[in-house]
């Protein structure tokens, strides 16, 4: 698993690989449209890009997730007003919420913080495959989506201690902290994985800050496969095939693993209200995908997308 940076630009495309039309709904006078888009890249360490933070050229840029726009999302005072039958259907549920007066002097007083309602909503995912050029490099590609409104984290909470010099820690605790989500490849090849920020460890500054998470299995232990096999039930073995069950080339099948692996994850911040201590940005992660419980090989998958999150003194 390569490590993550956000050399990162902000354009305001649809999710999905083909173009689209945004959908929008009316609610009062203000409309709701399709999921923004934010285009990374990764190819520094978490380290490297966490000392290069602060540069006013990706603070411009991070300006497009501010609600200087009125149809990119709504504001959560707005969205605490809106009833159940106002949201139904529009896609808003799986957006995260917009700050207004945002100033971009991204300064917070020194001490203990309570993290609410923090929200990661995806606008890309790409997959890394091997290059269609004999000897090239493998690359991301971009991916369609399968997965319906429903792979935005939200409502995560956390820890966070800010440092008399600015530099921050923050430790995840609760939350919507993963979501099953599927795409498709340009060959027609679908990769599941299982976004996640699980147990995030996050260190740096408020500019850019970042760490590593927990990317648990994306089927359970009692989860069979088509064969009836499993890791805590099932059969040991495919059915046909009892006396060869123990053998290399079936043991992968036979022997499931619901292992937990690792991503990394940098998140920039845009802007924050000085008011509500809300904050908003963008982030990009990179992780595994599914591996079949322990069957396959799992694929590189990089997430960009933008987040939420609020501040309360402890």
């Amino acid at each position: 698993m390569q490590a993550v940076s956000a050399s990162i630009s902000v354009s305001k495309t649809a999710f999905f690989a083909e173009p689209v039309s945004a959908k929008t709904a009316k609610v009062g006078s203000a409309k709701i449209a399709a999921p923004r888009s934010v285009v990374c890249s990764a190819e520094k360490s978490v380290a490297v890009k966490l000392q290069e933070a602060g540069k006013a050229a990706c603070a411009f840029a991070l300006s497009a997730v501010l609600a200087g726009n009125a149809n990119a999302a709504f504001t959560k005072d707005e969205l605490n007003q809106l009833s159940y039958l106002d949201i139904k259907g529009t896609g808003l549920a799986n957006t995260c919420a917009v700050i207004d007066n945002a100033s971009t002097d991204l300064k917070v007083a020194g001490g203990k913080y309570k993290v609410a309602k923090f929200c990661l909503e995806p606008t890309s995912v790409k997959v890394k495959e091997e290059s269609i050029l004999k000897g090239g490099a493998p690359e991301f590609v971009d991916t369609k989506l399968l997965t319906r409104m429903t792979y935005t984290l939200d409502e995560i909470s956390g820890s966070m201690t800010v440092g008399s010099d600015g530099s921050i820690q923050f430790k995840e605790e609760d939350g919507i902290d993963y979501a099953a989500t599927t795409v498709q490849l340009p060959g027609g090849e679908r990769v599941p994985f299982l976004f996640s920020v699980k147990e995030l460890a996050a260190t740096g500054n408020l500019n850019q800050w970042g760490g590593s998470f927990k990317v648990p299995s994306y089927r359970g232990a009692t989860f069979l496969d088509p064969k009836g096999r499993g890791m805590a039930t099932g059969y040991d073995t495919a059915i046909a095939l009892p006396a060869g069950g123990d053998t290399d080339k079936l043991a992968k099948e036979n022997l499931k693993k619901t292992t937990t692996l690792s991503g990394n994850i940098v998140l920039q911040t845009a802007g924050i209200n000085k008011e509500t201590n809300e904050l908003v940005g963008i982030f990009e992660s990179v992780q595994p995908s599914d591996t079949d419980l322990g069957a396959k090989v799992p694929k590189e998958v990089k997430i960009q997308g933008v987040w939420y999150l609020q501040l309360v003194k402890a």
